[in-house]
């Protein structure tokens, strides 16, 4: 680690000198606090980024597999993305008014998710957000039920988990909560079909919001049966079932719910679906759709704490029909998630040839090597076996020798522009990390 540590600052004279400039203004040095948690001394400040790759300010050439955690899985400046949004920024690019690329959005997610009517905000944490408070409208009930070591942006009520003896609290890192989340929040284990059957039983959940397979603390799958389980016993207790695709969209066109014939109440998807430019959605069936316009006044509609005065504007909706209907086609997942397999081959090659105890997991075009020998069950599973320092000397390695990958995690995304020559770069790099890490010998 002091060696890739000592190369880093040697090789970024120029990102050093712009952080120590940045601390002067920007708290910690970053305008996002999460960006001090990048491997390395300081930061990387990107000069251009384009398709699959970034250039930084010291002139490095990088294979991009972060791809701005999922915000680029697009890849950096789709050509149609950056047509579309250049025509909308002439035309106006917010009037508190609908345009046509709204109805082809909602049509295009309906096609993909088999939800008939949709909303649009900014962030998909705001999608969720408007989703939990619909679900109580409708319900007349108080509480939310997530997974353990779930993530669904910064929505309140999510930032709960489970301790060793089962009780909900307040996650670790939960910054200033207003509320205790016990209050509010019911916590089950993925792949536990009895505990969501506790949790539920007592019909006081208004929703239950998850992703269909675990992303944020590492890929975690459904085990056979499990989502078809979780429909059951959600209709059976009337519970509004939301499925979050944000990252999840990485299974293919319609994510896991398109991919496996799901049919939630409600989805949410964010950011993948600007191609770059905040954007976000979130789906309803039709029976949802008439209770929430039922129990809501016209009166209100701008005041009951849904909405956003850049919600469904202009630009972002040009984005979104471009990014739809031209990038992240079914044609592009054909081309993305067999690369992603390379990836994961290439990766278990590694493991196996250096006997090494670590697991790769992947889920459409998205993959990921575990600190354990097999795939984790749960989030607590994966959560256990995480290793701070290890990660962050694997992405320090792998960002030394032009290789980026997501931060906090072993994950790495493919993109439509991604080449089977970058995901190659990556399994000679994480051999050779292996081999320093294993062999005890030196690159």
């Amino acid at each position: 680690m002091a060696v890739e540590e000592r190369s880093f600052i040697d090789r970024h004279p120029r990102a050093l000198a712009l952080h120590e400039r940045a601390t002067r203004s920007l708290l910690a040095g970053v305008p996002m606090n999460w960006m001090v948690r990048w491997a390395g001394a300081f930061p990387l400040y990107v000069e251009a980024a384009e398709g699959a790759h970034f250039t930084d300010v010291d002139g490095h050439e990088y294979i991009d597999f972060c791809l701005g955690d999922t915000g680029a899985m697009a890849g950096h400046g789709p050509a149609p993305t950056i047509a579309a949004v250049e025509r909308q920024l002439r035309r106006g690019i917010t009037t508190m008014l609908p345009t046509e690329d709204a109805i082809w959005a909602g049509e295009e997610l309906g096609r993909r998710f088999g939800l008939p009517l949709w909303q649009f905000t900014i962030t998909a944490t705001d999608a969720n957000r408007f989703s939990l408070r619909l679900a109580r409208l409708i319900t007349g009930r108080p509480l939310v039920a997530v997974h353990d070591r779930n993530y669904h942006g910064t929505v309140d009520e999510t930032f709960a988990w489970l301790t060793a003896d089962g009780r909900v609290e307040s996650r670790e890192g939960n910054v200033g909560p207003q509320v205790d989340p016990a209050l509010t929040t019911r916590v089950v284990p993925f792949n536990d079909l009895p505990a969501l059957e506790r949790a539920l039983g007592d019909q006081q959940v208004a929703a239950l919001l998850i992703e269909p397979a675990l992303t944020n603390v590492g890929i975690v799958l459904p085990e056979p049966g499990y989502l078809e389980g979780v429909r059951e016993i959600t209709r059976r207790t009337g519970t509004i079932l939301i499925h979050d695709e944000t990252h999840t969209i990485c299974a293919g066109p319609g994510g896991v719910t398109g991919a496996g014939g799901y049919s939630p109440d409600m989805l949410v998807i964010g950011k993948t679906i600007g191609g770059g430019i905040p954007a976000a959605a979130y789906g309803m069936t039709a029976e949802v759709g008439a209770r929430v316009i039922e129990m809501s006044p016209e009166e209100s509609a701008d005041v009951g704490g849904i909405g956003g005065t850049l919600a469904g504007y202009a630009l972002s909706l040009a984005a979104i029909r471009a990014t739809l209907g031209e990038v992240l086609t079914a044609e592009a997942f054909a081309r993305m998630i067999p690369l992603a397999e390379r990836w994961e081959a290439g990766a278990n090659d590694v493991l196996t040839h250096h006997e090494v105890p670590w697991h790769v997991t992947r889920l459409g075009a998205r993959a990921e090597y575990h600190f354990m020998p097999t795939r984790p069950r749960d989030g607590m599973e994966q959560w256990r076996h995480a290793d701070a320092d290890l990660e962050r000397f694997l992405h320090l390695w792998a960002m030394n020798r032009g290789v980026l990958m997501t931060p906090f995690h072993n994950m790495a995304l493919m993109s439509p522009a991604t080449t089977t020559a970058d995901v190659d770069r990556h399994t000679e790099v994480f051999e050779a990390a292996v081999q320093a890490l294993f062999a005890g010998s030196a690159e």
